[in-house]
């Protein structure tokens, strides 16, 4: 390794999807690599990350694959380390002034930590900090070497990632104009978003929204030209990449930059797929779930931690399913595993159909079938106690409700009769009024908000969600535009729903007729039937302005399809018949050999603002669908309850007014 090397190649991908590629380059090209040529055994080293990329390892790999490549330690950086100068050091750090000046003190004088050190930095770092290590005399002779991995996102999914920028929705939306602090949170969500291209070695058309406020009638607001703005910055960076070695130098994908204003229902509804249910109501820290489970020694029960992540390969099979066939395929799962085994159907002769819960705790008191039970006792658990919750809340009423809201089907009569009738729970009734002044906008402008907000009796701190929706104003709508780009006028007796039914594809189950909106863009992008004028090409800046017609657009899109730089993958095609207790260890498998061979470019979407679970679900779909490898990219992941806090926190709480200050909140 060169003292300093920003060379992002790596050869050997084969079909693997996004989060492997990202695994085998935090592996193989920076912890393998970083090994002395003359030495035949492998010599264990210490493994040295700030706050941020150990998030992103821990993201891609586990400990047990850190290990398997001869790290002993890792180690935080920032924290008071002890001496091992017998063993070299693996950095893998953000290129900043303080974990620089971090370096420095462990490697150079005259008592260094560490051996030497292979140094790593997760993006472009600075001439001016590359100067503060070289002027540094005693440092050279004790780095191995210095690289760029151009690795500084999270792969949540394996096929999404998120910058970290939990914050980005409360810091570029709001009741006041941002300048320097919005300017700085897309500057750096732009670098992330660059190492990802540059880490897969891809180039891409850069797509975005275009600024409703292009139009010269209208204001130009900071809020309206974020796609604009973060869509600039990603291509300084990715011009800057065209420098390093491997770089393609023609574009290889799509990217479609867009924000959360783009569709304001999705974060809120009741998204009904495994997944989203468990993540909206059950407690869940992250991916990790508490499991109870009858103790060992058969005396009471014990709580055990699991993660729903790819490596379960029932979670991988069932998770973008809807609730009701998540349970009924269990239900046929563990059914086949009774039948398939003797000694269960001994136990299960007394007659009867048992039910799934007879069969698992049946299947429970045959230790030496423990280990394929577990993998679905879990499951029956989680969708049986969803089930409940949503028997238990009255779910169902709410989200027909909600859907009718999004199709047209349900208006301002349909709230009130149901704010006065249903017992729901503040949270519902939270989220069903963001869905209706998202659907009905024009009501902020009246009284009637505030008297319907006034039915449901909630508190003040909760209006503030429903009220801060005005600041996620719709964008330029390509459903509800003509050919010619004007906007189509509303016929008040029909509906006037946000979303139309999808020809061909009818809902196999009952409250899955929601679609997010990139669902529809992403098909239009992949058609090259993407209104230009609504969503320009950075790439040639002829569109942008008004007047672009579609010529232009197909003309930029419809280039000879150019190779990634690394090798093709293609998507996993989700079987429908695995039911039985073993299959569902196929999809593992399979997952990266059962990639279809991709007949297109790749496309990346990335949303300012946070992404949802149903968002997410809809990429995995259309991978398959469109035969193109669809990857998803945000500033965050959020859940509803944690959007909700983010809106809520879109405006400042008023300051207490007399009244309300307490004798304990005064100084004396």
């Amino acid at each position: 390794m060169s003292m300093f090397d920003s060379d992002t190649s790596s050869q050997g991908n084969g079909d693997k999807h996004f989060r492997q590629i990202s695994r085998d380059r935090l592996l193989y090209e920076m912890i393998r690599s970083a090994k002395r040529p003359d030495s035949k055994s492998s010599n264990w080293k210490v493994l040295i990350m700030d706050r941020v990329t150990v998030k992103i390892m821990s993201c891609s790999c586990k400990m047990a694959d850190i290990t398997d490549e001869g790290v002993s330690l890792v180690e935080q950086i920032h924290k008071r380390r002890q001496p091992l100068p017998s063993m070299d050091a693996v950095y893998y750090i953000q290129p900043t002034k303080e974990n620089v000046d971090f370096l420095l003190a462990d490697m150079a004088g005259k008592a260094p930590l560490y051996k030497e050190a292979y140094v790593f930095f997760s993006s472009s770092v600075s001439k001016e900090l590359v100067a503060d290590i070289k002027k540094e005399p005693t440092i050279k002779s004790r780095l191995r070497g210095m690289k760029e991995m151009n690795l500084e996102y999270f792969a949540i999914d394996s096929q999404c990632f998120i910058t970290d920028h939990g914050s980005a929705l409360e810091e570029l939306y709001g009741d006041e104009e941002f300048s320097r602090k919005g300017d700085e949170c897309l500057t750096a969500m732009a670098n992330r978003i660059a190492t990802v291209f540059a880490s897969m070695l891809e180039f891409p058309f850069v797509r975005y929204r275009a600024a409703k406020s292009l139009d010269p009638t209208t204001m130009t607001t900071f809020c309206d030209l974020i796609p604009t703005k973060l869509a600039a910055a990603v291509w300084n960076n990715l011009m800057k990449y065209k420098t390093l070695n491997h770089f393609p130098q023609i574009e290889t994908c799509d990217l479609l930059i867009l924000d959360r204003s783009i569709d304001q229902i999705a974060p809120v509804i009741h998204e009904w797929t495994y997944d989203a249910m468990c993540h909206d109501l059950l407690e869940m820290e992250g991916n990790k779930y508490v499991h109870v489970v009858p103790s060992k020694t058969g005396d009471g029960y014990e709580r055990k931690e699991v993660l729903l992540e790819d490596h379960d390969p029932v979670w991988l099979e069932l998770r973008h399913s809807h609730i009701a066939d998540a349970s009924e395929r269990l239900h046929d799962k563990m059914t086949n595993f009774v039948s398939r085994n003797k000694a269960a159907q001994m136990h299960g002769r007394d007659g009867g159909e048992m039910s799934t819960r007879d069969l698992q705790k049946m299947v429970q008191a045959l230790p030496q079938y423990n280990e394929q039970m577990d993998k679905l006792s879990l499951h029956v658990d989680l969708a049986g106690k969803i089930n409940g919750i949503i028997r238990e809340m009255g779910l169902r009423d709410v989200g027909q409700l909600e859907q009718d809201l999004v199709f047209g089907d349900a208006g301002t009569k349909d709230i009130i009769k149901f704010l006065k009738e249903q017992d729901a729970t503040d949270e519902q009734k939270i989220r069903l009024l963001m869905i209706y002044v998202a659907t009905h906008p024009e009501k902020f402008e009246t009284d009637k908000l505030a008297k319907i907000i006034e039915l449901a009796d909630l508190l003040p701190e909760d209006m503030k969600a429903i009220y801060n929706m005005r600041f996620l104003e719709s964008a330029p709508d390509s459903m509800n535009t003509s050919n010619n780009g004007f906007p189509l006028k509303f016929d008040n007796k029909k509906r006037r729903g946000l979303r139309k039914d999808r020809p061909g594809e009818e809902a196999a189950w009952q409250l899955s007729r929601f679609y997010p909106i990139i669902e529809e863009l992403i098909e239009k992008l992949s058609k090259n039937e993407l209104p230009v004028n609504e969503y320009p090409c950075m790439n040639d800046p002829s569109p942008t302005f008004h007047g672009a017609s579609h010529s232009v657009s197909a003309r930029v899109l419809d280039a000879p399809a150019a190779h990634s730089m690394r090798s093709r993958r293609a998507t996993w095609a989700r079987p429908r018949n695995s039911d039985d207790g073993y299959s569902s260890d196929s999809i593992l498998r399979r997952s990266a050999s059962e990639f279809i061979k991709r007949r297109g470019k790749r496309i990346f979407v990335f949303i300012v603002g946070g992404a949802t679970r149903s968002e997410m679900r809809v990429i995995h779909k259309l991978t398959t669908k469109l035969s193109r490898e669809i990857i998803l990219g945000s500033s965050s992941l959020d859940d509803p309850t944690q959007f909700i806090e983010k809106v809520k926190a879109l405006t400042p709480d008023p300051p207490p007014t007399e009244e309300e200050i307490a004798i304990d909140d005064l100084e004396i």
